[in-house]
């Protein structure tokens, strides 16, 4: 059965909040503004709605081993009792002398939520680096709520997006299971191609909250600006 949604601009002018001393002006654009917004939230759950309806994805056939903390585990061991994986790829390879800064900046917030998240799913962070240092790093930034695994021969991180050529690159991946076979739900595919005039590849919604507020400050993202390891 289809829902009929209210007219966007309608709810607009009734949940509007007036706060102190604003002008007509900026009442008449906040409230268009919010009519956006409200569109907006419908679309992202349009298009969440197809991402859950995705047709079932290809099975998970790779022989793929990684080092964890306790030794040699499998994809399959890092779902637990959950019915599904979230994985994410860390530019954090064995030649670097730092991770990247915005992979990193991403981890602290999932770090954050990771709790919260594990309630629901299991999740994995994957880099190409030895897992001592990668433990070593997280215990620098203060993170205790992440799993990390290394990928030594690179294998998954070819066949799944995270590894190009000999560049690594970040990659965002959901993988389910169910009847003991694993297969990918959903990937990030929102690489340079898919990029606007003048931004930065980026998926949608962002998944970084350090984005999201930037664009919520008159200032919005600045072009120049990324984020560092340390300041």
């Amino acid at each position: 059965m289809t829902t009929m949604l209210g007219d966007a601009k309608a709810m607009a002018a009734k949940s509007a909040w007036p706060f102190p001393n604003e002008s007509a002006e900026y009442r008449a654009a906040r409230t268009a503004l919010l009519a956006e917004e409200i569109e907006l939230r419908r679309h992202i759950e349009r298009v969440s709605e197809m991402r859950r309806a995705l047709p079932p994805g290809g099975a998970v056939t790779g022989a793929y081993r990684f080092d964890s903390a306790h030794g040699p585990v499998t994809l399959a061991d890092m779902f637990g009792d959950k019915q599904t994986l979230l994985t994410y790829s860390w530019m954090f390879g064995p030649e670097r002398e730092r991770p990247c800064p915005m992979c990193t900046n991403f981890l602290g917030a999932l770090n954050g939520v990771a709790a919260d998240l594990e309630q629901n799913v299991a999740i994995a962070v994957f880099a190409r680096s030895p897992v001592s240092r990668m433990a070593d790093f997280a215990r620098e930034r203060g993170w205790r709520h992440l799993a990390f695994y290394s990928d030594p021969t690179g294998d998954y991180s070819r066949d799944y997006h995270a590894r190009i050529g000999e560049d690594d690159i970040p990659a965002l991946n959901v993988f389910s299971r169910k009847d003991g076979t694993i297969r990918l739900f959903y990937g990030g595919e929102m690489g340079p191609a898919a990029a606007d005039p003048g931004q930065d590849p980026r998926g949608a919604p962002d998944v970084s909250p350090l984005w999201t507020l930037l664009d919520m400050t008159p200032e919005g993202r600045k072009p120049d600006w990324y984020p560092k390891l340390e300041y």
